[in-house]
This record gives C-alpha cells, sequence and structure tokens, in this order.
C-alpha cells in the first residue's frame, strides 16, 4: 500500500533516513482515503522542532482525510512530487486556527522569492475564477515516528 500511497512517485533518486527528512524546499504527503488508497501531494513546509508544519486548505481533500485518520507518509520531493527519500511513516493533526498568522509568516519568509510569482499568479487564477475558490486555512502538524 506504500508504494501504492505514492503512485508514480515511487521512483526514489535517493535514499535518505529521517534524518535528512527535513532537508528541501518540499515534502510529498500521502494521506488514506477510505478505501486505503493513498494520494501523494508536494507541499511547502516549514520544520519547528521535530516537526513540519504546513498550510492547507480546510475544505481541501488532504485536510478531510488526515482530520478523519491522521497516519501519513512523507518523504521530501521536488516542487512537482518526485521522491528524493524513502518515505517514513508520520502522524497529522489540525493546529488550533490562533496558530495559523504564526505559521504562514514562517512559511513566507522561508519561500519569500518563490512568493513573488506564486503569489500574483494565485491572485490572478482567483480572479478569473478558475478552479476552486481559496478558502480558509488550516495548518497540520505532522510528526514523523
Amino acid at each position: 500500500m506504500e508504494a501504492e500511497a505514492f503512485g508514480e512517485h515511487a521512483r526514489y533518486r535517493e535514499q535518505a533516513g529521517p534524518a535528512t527528512l527535513f532537508r528541501g524546499k518540499y515534502l510529498s504527503i500521502a494521506s488514506y482515503r477510505r478505501d486505503g488508497t493513498g494520494g501523494a501531494t508536494p507541499v511547502g513546509f516549514v520544520q519547528e522542532g521535530g516537526s513540519l508544519l504546513v498550510e492547507r486548505g480546510r475544505d481541501s481533500g488532504k485536510g478531510k482525510r488526515i482530520r478523519r485518520n491522521p497516519v501519513v507518509r512523507v518523504a521530501p520531493c521536488t516542487a512537482r512530487g518526485r521522491l528524493r527519500a524513502q518515505p517514513v511513516t508520520a502522524r497529522a493533526e489540525v493546529l488550533p486556527a490562533t496558530q495559523t498568522s504564526r505559521v504562514e509568516a514562517l512559511l513566507a519568509h522561508k519561500y519569500r522569492l518563490d512568493l513573488v510569482v506564486i503569489k500574483p499568479l494565485r491572485s490572478a487564477q482567483t480572479a478569473l475564477h478558475l478552479g476552486r475558490p481559496r478558502g480558509e486555512s488550516v495548518i497540520l502538524r505532522i510528526t514523523p515516528g
């Protein structure tokens, strides 16, 4: 089921253990649907202590699946989702809304150059109503182990 959860991302470019899990800019998170199949998504993250903090939409499929089943598989990856290490099992939890602005600031600091390109594109997408409108965000704390 683990390789299935990552689908086409199952080819690993590098082998790394939990000690190097937190390096890089992107993290692949695989959460599990009710039928047991997984879906992997590359996301930006910040590290805080032994946990990873990720921002997702409250109504996103990933957020809904994690509220139902907190077990996830994580691995460092490229922006397009290509895994750079072996995935490891982790637990995810939704943090209180009071943490959102603090974590958004940490993410903005880490990805400040990326936001110069991405933020205007998201604004244009929202203005043109392409895709689903972006709703309220939640912060996920992911703890490997």
